[in-house]
């Protein structure tokens, strides 16, 4: 795999800024089996409303599962699809199968049936572990539709009915497996993981990631932003399938010896408030939608996060707005950053010395960024531009698609498509991504911009905005609307936002129709979902 397009080298200047040195032997388990050679085994790695469990039983279940699939049969290299809810039995299966020297594919549960088909056939994966109360996910005919799917292991709930499919439970397949396994001779750039992208346009691609790749977001981000140690607990709604509450849940703690609590139901915010009560986390992520549905909960006045040392945010925009309300009831700056499922996490961020409102934050140790023009060419300061991204965690290549790589991926450099404006500080200022510029009564606007800027007004809670065509072929702007408590739809609304649009922006840039909704529908890794607001609207 390291040979779809040219690795950033590992004695790159990002590598050599933050001390990154891996042998050429190198296999990922080592992230979570390194705390028994560090006297943790007793400790707690995973606290879990199902249950907690050591690092000792953590790696020795990751043992029993890596020698289960061997004992099936299954070739070294191969992927193992995992659907699962975020419980323990998460990462001692990807934990164990990377040891085994396979290759986990971590998936949206959240996935229709026939998207869930799509990654198994597509990943070739001839193992699928799925969480039990998530098997009508496969339809009642997929030993047909997926002829190269070999075993089905049900980690609890009801087994799918199947004759050409081995069907195990997760308990009854590890019983008997011996508890140890020495790691594959894997080496650095060698198949680690995958995980599949959000899929904007087009089918989802499989974003490969290699066996170093873990390791550097933790010497990067974890490290240099988090400051992460073994007394910190951390606690992450946004789930593992997501690269962002992979390296939340799985990387960050177990690199650093810390605890994770795992969340396995819908991140509610009564859910979540309970699991704040509970466990107590040191560290707490989420997402802009997921800090605007706490803080506009009844129980943000009663809860405490004294215990939480830092709020992380990521994946959408925070606004100043939000960001002060947060703080204000909390006591605590939310520290937002961004990043990317090719990149594996994040590289800006703000910290805790310093935050711009409104910023994805400065240039996180390890990568390099360059904004670019349309022809590639560098711009300064104040000049909008195009990111690209370098640093040794990220993606060779997309699986079986080289022309979306090459879209991708050039000189090394990953072409996020997401535009943004730096400051002399360099500080970074998301402006949409370089697709979503339309031309608006003759004049180009992004409607993220707009976005933004209702969503600092006290009437709304949350917005999205989109460019709409109109009959004729002309573009305009539309804004879905879920509003603040108290704050009544209408056409005199409707005038205030204009106005307060107009007045704050350009005169041109404000949302020709607005519609009231109780609630903006939302993807299954939190964000506000853009394509169904687009597919439901007959002019998109």
């Amino acid at each position: 795999m390291s040979a779809l397009v040219d690795r950033v080298p590992h004695d790159a200047p990002g590598s050599r800024e933050i001390g990154f040195s891996v042998p050429g032997r190198y296999n990922a388990s080592d992230i979570l089996f390194a705390n028994l050679e560090q006297g943790r085994a007793d400790k707690i790695a995973v606290h879990c409303a199902a249950g907690n469990a050591t690092y000792g039983e953590l790696c020795a279940e990751a043992c029993r599962f890596g020698n289960a699939l061997a004992a099936l049969g299954v070739d070294r290299g191969e992927r193992i699809a995992l659907v699962l809810e975020d419980t323990r039995v998460y990462p001692a299966a990807v934990f164990g199968a990377i040891r085994a020297g396979f290759v986990p594919v971590l998936l949206n549960t959240a996935s229709p049936p026939d998207l869930l088909e799509y990654f198994i056939a597509d990943s070739g994966s001839p193992v699928l572990v799925i969480q039990g109360t998530l098997t009508q996910l496969l339809a009642d005919d997929f030993e047909a539709r997926l002829p190269g799917l070999r075993h089905v292991i049900v980690t609890d709930g009801d087994a799918p009915a199947a004759r050409r499919v081995s069907v195990n439970g997760w308990a009854t397949l590890l019983d008997g497996q011996p508890d140890d396994l020495s790691p594959a001779d894997t080496g650095r750039d060698d198949m680690a993981f995958w995980m599949y992208s959000s899929g904007s346009t087009g089918r989802p691609k499989g974003i490969v990631h290699l066996q170093h790749d873990m390791l550097y977001t933790h010497l990067s981000y974890a490290r240099h932003v988090l400051d992460i140690g073994p007394h910190d607990r951390c606690f992450s709604p946004p789930k593992i399938f997501f690269a962002y509450g992979f390296g939340n849940s799985v990387t960050f703690p177990f690199a650093a010896g810390a605890s994770s609590v795992l969340l396995s139901e819908r991140p509610s915010p009564d859910a979540v408030f309970d699991a704040i009560e509970r466990f107590e986390p040191t560290l707490f992520f989420g997402l802009p939608t997921l800090y605007n549905a706490l803080i506009n909960h009844p129980r943000a006045g009663e809860v405490s996060l004294d215990g939480v040392r830092l709020c992380l945010s990521a994946a959408e925009t925070l606004s100043a707005e939000l960001a002060s309300r947060w703080r204000e009831r909390f006591g605590h700056a939310i520290v937002e950053g961004l990043g990317s499922t090719e990149v594996l996490h994040i590289y800006l961020s703000n910290d805790t010395a310093e935050q711009r409102s409104g910023s994805a934050g400065r240039r996180v140790p390890g990568y390099e960024l360059r904004l670019v023009d349309d022809a590639g060419e560098a711009v300064g300061d104040e000049t909008p531009g195009t990111l690209w991204v370098r640093g040794d965690s990220q993606t060779p290549g997309y699986w079986n698609k080289p022309d979306k790589t090459a879209e991708t991926v050039h000189d090394g450099w990953i072409v996020t498509g997401d535009r943004f404006k730096r400051d002399a500080d360099g500080f970074h200022y998301f402006l949409g991504r370089s697709d979503d510029l339309i031309k608006v009564s003759g004049q180009w606007v992004y409607p993220l911009e707009v976005e933004h800027c209702l969503a600092e007004h006290p009437d709304v809670r949350e917005c999205a905005v989109l460019g709409v065509r109109l009959p004729d072929g002309r573009m305009t702007l539309k804004a879905w609307i879920s509003l603040a408590a108290g704050a009544a739809g209408g056409d005199a609304t409707s005038r205030r936002l204009v106005d307060y649009v107009k007045a704050a922006l350009l005169p041109y840039k404000y949302p020709r129709d607005i519609v009231y909704v109780d609630a903006l529908p939302k993807t299954g890794t939190g964000k506000i979902d853009r394509q169904a607001l687009a597919r439901d609207d007959p002019g998109r």
